[in-house]
């Protein structure tokens, strides 16, 4: 298996195994973070496989100097939050607590007061704590002023504590 530049560079010549290999190697970290924003199983699938469509018909306009990994999670994270926002607005009944995989390890408790959590500062958290992304890069994902991601972070952490 080659390296992720090399598959990025594959996939943009329209390589079908590149664009496999970059598939099987985003795709555990970009439906988890789909899966922690949204709380429901069947939406993180789609917002996941959507985001990472999205992202093979931009491939022309990705900056391959950089790694394609926080690329794939900006447009997963804003699919998700959007999809959060959607379903928030129809006023559907309370989030879906689906199990999945990745959230075996985290607590109820934790899981229900993530999303009681505000997309905005949901999506934050799950970045951060949760798939490790500094402030500094969270911002630049995001587009978002870095004072503004460690605000949402204080205020979501702050509700967190408050909760759990």
């Amino acid at each position: 298996m080659g390296s992720e530049g090399a598959h990025v560079r594959g996939a943009q010549r329209g390589s079908a195994s590149d664009l496999e290999a970059l598939f099987r190697l985003h795709w555990p970290r970009a439906y988890r973070a789909a899966f922690l924003v949204v709380h429901d199983a069947a939406a993180a699938e789609d917002i996941a496989q959507e985001a990472f469509l999205a992202a093979i018909r931009n491939l022309d306009r990705f900056d391959r100097r950089r790694p394609f990994g926080p690329w794939l999670h900006r447009i997963v994270v804003n699919r998700a939050i959007d999809w959060t926002r959607a379903r928030q607005l129809r006023a559907e009944s309370e989030l879906v607590d689906a199990p999945a995989p990745e959230a075996e390890r985290l607590d109820g408790t934790v899981l229900a007061a993530l999303a009681a959590l505000p997309p905005d500062h949901r999506a934050v958290i799950v970045l951060r704590h949760l798939l490790e992304y500094t402030p500094g890069e969270i911002a630049e994902l995001l587009g978002l002023p870095r004072g503004t991601v460690n605000s949402r972070l204080r205020r979501g952490l702050d509700s967190l504590r408050e909760t759990v």
